[in-house]
């Protein structure tokens, strides 16, 4: 089942030239269409999620079985729901892109990377700056 750290991943990773400018225009479009593709697969799979609970929702005699049913629909919401605020940060990164600001750290404002962004497309900090951030998340125990 997809959850939040699941990557799309159907996609040719971006053919870097020698002294190319970064997040020039077929960068950029690179990357929305990423975005876009990710978005849609996301947003079929809440449809897909949807038609299941309509489906399959049945009110079982049996308190054992119906317990099962609700847990089960119950792990889908939850998943559902970690979409749903991945979708958000799709809709976020797909604004970047069009404000320019696509691709370089919220932190540092230095340049996260094709490959760092292929690997995660919604990233908003550089690889220095995230574990940085990580670092500091364990010492504080958040």
């Amino acid at each position: 089942m997809p959850n939040q750290e699941t990557q799309f991943t159907h996609f040719v990773p971006y053919p870097i030239k020698d002294g190319e400018e970064y997040m020039n225009d077929a960068q950029k479009d690179h990357f929305r269409q990423i975005l876009n593709s990710w978005k849609q697969e996301l947003m079929e799979e809440v449809d897909r999620t949807v038609n299941h609970l309509q489906e399959e929702a049945t009110n079982f005699a049996d308190p054992s079985d119906r317990a099962s049913q609700e847990e089960e629909f119950s792990l889908e919401l939850r998943t559902r729901d970690r979409e749903r605020k991945l979708i958000s940060k799709i809709s976020k990164a797909m604004e970047s892109i069009d404000e320019d600001d696509y691709g370089y750290c919220d932190a540092c404002g230095v340049e996260i990377g094709v490959r760092r962004l292929e690997a995660r497309p919604t990233a908003t900090l550089c690889i220095d700056c995230k574990t940085l951030a990580e670092i500091k998340e364990k010492q504080l125990g958040i």
